[in-house]
């Protein structure tokens, strides 16, 4: 049976890993990045695990505005009670657990956090190989990103949460 839980300060290890799985060393969240968001946004960093091992995650801050700028991979600050957009930084599910819908899943749990916390809605990057997916998880593509994170082409993707426009 998989959890889904809050990281903890313990699951750094396990996290750098699937991270560098996941993404090529120039797109990857540093170790520094990891901490600093396990310390300040460990209600928005959700952990999916089995048996003890973390098959996958998600996280981000709450921003103020529907699209992630660079900045945010740099310093982020502790999350509002309420409003804002749920803003996805790192999704990423290790390699032996992919194609089983744990990133659904975790997109879901973060659904629900939205609208418990009121949010205005999700908002992530991601590459163009993965926009049909986001699109299947009844996402947006709001075209081409202003983001130049790892010298790569982003396109933003907003979910905006029901009854809110």
């Amino acid at each position: 049976m998989i959890i889904l839980k809050n990281v903890q300060a313990t699951d750094l290890e396990q996290l750098l890993l699937i991270e560098n799985e996941g993404f090529p060393a120039e797109e990857a969240a540093t170790k520094e990045a990891f901490e600093e968001r396990i310390q300040l946004i460990p209600d928005t960093f959700i952990v999916a695990k089995k048996k003890g091992e973390i098959l996958g995650y998600i996280n981000g801050p709450i921003i103020n505005q529907p699209y992630i700028t660079d900045d945010l991979f740099e310093k982020i600050k502790r999350n509002p009670n309420r409003g804002g957009y749920q803003s996805i930084l790192g999704l990423a599910v290790s390699k032996q657990a992919r194609n089983k819908g744990i990133a659904k899943m975790l997109i879901e749990k973060m659904e629900e956090l939205v609208k418990e916390n009121e949010r205005k809605g999700i908002t992530l990057t991601c590459k163009q190989e993965l926009v049909s997916f986001y699109e299947k998880c009844g996402f947006i593509n709001h075209g081409l990103s202003q983001s130049q994170h790892g010298g790569v082409s982003w396109y933003n993707m907003v979910k905006v949460r029901e009854g809110m426009d």
